[in-house]
């Protein structure tokens, strides 16, 4: 069964350059869109944001615009986020999403998951 993986986590300081990636455990990654989320313990997962894999016209929550930016390499089947000046009340879990079709993707039902990675930001 294929799944994301998810590279790039860590330890940053506030205010370094921080990125994550997300590819396939097999074959290349081509969702129809595919989003990013965090998790920190005892709260809810968090939509980040998302991409159109196909136009790549992106989408954030609230609390993500411009402080993150998601890109995708069609070709190469990866996904990306990229934090802009993190802050420690960004440490958590970030998790990457793919679906597989618009109506999944428009409704947020994403049929692939990674497992997550770490991002820990300190002050």
């Amino acid at each position: 069964q294929v799944r994301l993986q998810e590279a790039g986590g860590g330890l940053v300081q506030a205010g370094d350059s921080m990125s994550l990636s997300c590819t396939a455990s097999s074959g290349t990654f081509s969702p129809y869109g595919a989003s990013w989320w965090r998790q920190v313990p005892a709260k809810e997962r968090e939509f980040v944001g998302t991409i159109d894999w196909g136009n790549g016209g992106t989408w954030y929550a609230d609390f993500a615009w411009g402080r993150f930016k998601i890109s995708r390499d069609k070709v190469g089947g990866i996904l990306y986020l990229q934090f802009n000046n993190p802050q420690p009340d960004d440490t958590a879990v970030y998790y990457c999403a793919g679906a597989s079709s618009a109506e999944k993707y428009y409704s947020r039902q994403y049929d692939l998951w990674g497992q997550g990675t770490q991002v820990t930001v300190s002050s």
